[in-house]
């Protein structure tokens, strides 16, 4: 691959997203058959000089995640009720800036829920699972052991349901996708299908990274009072993730070395709950969204993917 830009993106409902250097493509399968596709500029935060700065970028990552994954959700839920027009309308180019009231809301909610499902749960639970003694390495061994049961628990549950599990098999063509294009080969079905769902910068591996982290860091907070301890899971958050991040890309960019493999792999296990086998017409939808933002980018011409890709 000569393009040293690492690409990579997320599964959506019937679709996928992907993020490229300045721009994003969503690519949707709609009821029909045919395929949505929107392409947009990324905001300046998103590309600028912050972005490349060690562990500001890690923030900045979880909020791009964040938002521009609730707007490409909200996208590929447009064109699965068949409003794909006035989503358009009401959603500006710009990154996340001009984002609706709506949007915001629940991006909000989803974040309240989060910090209180994985962070400030495991706490209450662990108060009330040991004595008042407990030395604070027991406590905040035992507060990660229930956070990881917690996390694992709910990825567990909620691949049972049928419509997540398709946005899971999509997330596996994802992958596939961007092994594919990383590897050189042609992107085509029959050469992707060939490479594994599990990616090294995959944000399954990236939270499983913040849940080990977030007991170092608690650990050096000791145990001050409850609210003390509360404030430190809502606040500590943006921290956590900074260092997780940086983690997780220095280990995709040395995965060839064996003991940086053997430190990765429960990251790389974890995602066999978050990514499925999916079948080609989920591959494709993946091909053409990452063949999209290549062409935002300049680094593939229209031609050149209507050459490889029958979708184009």
């Amino acid at each position: 691959m000569s393009n040293t830009f690492r690409y990579g993106g997320q599964a959506v409902m019937e679709g996928v997203m992907m993020r490229g250097q300045r721009n994003l493509a969503i690519v949707v399968r709609r009821p029909d058959g045919t395929l949505a596709k929107q392409v947009k500029p990324l905001s300046a935060i998103y590309t600028g000089p912050l972005r490349r700065l060690p562990f500001v970028r890690g923030v900045i990552a979880l909020l791009e995640a964040l938002i521009l994954g609730m707007q490409s959700l909200m996208f590929s839920t447009s064109v699965a009720l068949d409003d794909e027009e006035k989503h358009e309308a009401d959603q500006p180019a710009d990154g996340g800036k001009g984002m609706g009231a709506a949007i915001w809301v629940t991006l909000l909610i989803s974040i309240a829920l989060a910090v209180g499902l994985f962070f400030l749960l495991p706490l209450f639970l662990t108060r009330w699972i040991l004595p008042n003694d407990a030395s604070s390495l027991l406590f905040h061994f035992a507060e990660g052991m229930v956070r990881l049961v917690i996390f694992l628990a709910y990825l567990s549950l909620v691949s049972l349901m049928p419509d997540i599990r398709r946005v899971f098999a999509y997330h596996g063509a994802e992958h596939k996708t961007i092994h594919a294009y990383e590897a050189g080969v042609p992107l085509q079905p029959k050469d992707i299908q060939t490479f594994t769902t599990a990616h090294a910068r995959c944000g399954t591996a990236f939270l499983l990274a913040v849940m080990i982290i977030a007991i170092l860091v608690f650990s050096l907070i000791g145990k001050p009072g409850l609210w003390l301890m509360v404030a430190s899971r809502i606040l500590l958050v943006p921290v956590i993730a900074a260092f997780a991040y940086e983690l997780t890309q220095l280990g995709a960019r040395h995965l060839g070395n064996p003991m940086v493999r053997a430190v990765m792999a429960p990251g790389l296990w974890l995602q066999s709950l978050t990514t499925k086998q999916p079948d080609d017409k989920m591959v494709e939808v993946s091909i053409a969204a990452l063949e999209e933002v290549l062409i935002a980018d300049g680094v593939l011409t229209r031609i050149e993917s209507a050459s490889t890709n029958p979708l184009s």
